[in-house]
């Protein structure tokens, strides 16, 4: 059973830079693609970024949501987003979540074993 775990989230002011990692334990990474999702007060979780299981071909949201690169360590089992020029609006919870083996999607339905989010305020 794969369990995933996000850190790197926190308080950061307008225009800065987070890096949030999600690390996956159990399961072999090149059997499931990764999604990462964000989630606001109120709204449904919102796909914004996706990696294969193997080959590190990504999708992004067409939203500014998806700016930030996604990338996946396979030996390591880990994905990063690196996040530069924070704005407010990208406050949110994250989420990374496994993924369908075969192509890459951003609809939350298709997603399983979701890690247990984590914060990002971005603030003055």
């Amino acid at each position: 059973q794969v369990q995933l775990v996000e850190s790197g989230g926190g308080l950061v002011q307008p225009g800065g830079s987070l890096t949030l990692s999600c690390v996956a334990t159990g399961g072999t990474s090149n059997d499931y693609s990764i999604g990462c999702f964000l989630q606001t007060p109120g709204k449904e979780s919102e796909g914004i970024a996706c990696i294969s299981r193997h080959d590190g071909a990504t999708y992004y949201a067409p939203s500014g949501r998806g700016r930030f690169p996604l990338s996946r360590d396979y030996a390591k089992n880990t994905s990063h987003r690196q996040m530069d020029g924070l704005k407010s609006e990208d406050s949110a919870a994250y989420f990374c979540a496994v993924g369908p083996p075969m192509g890459i999607s951003l609809r939350p339905h298709l997603y399983t074993n979701w890690g247990q989010g984590i914060q990002v305020v971005v603030s003055s």
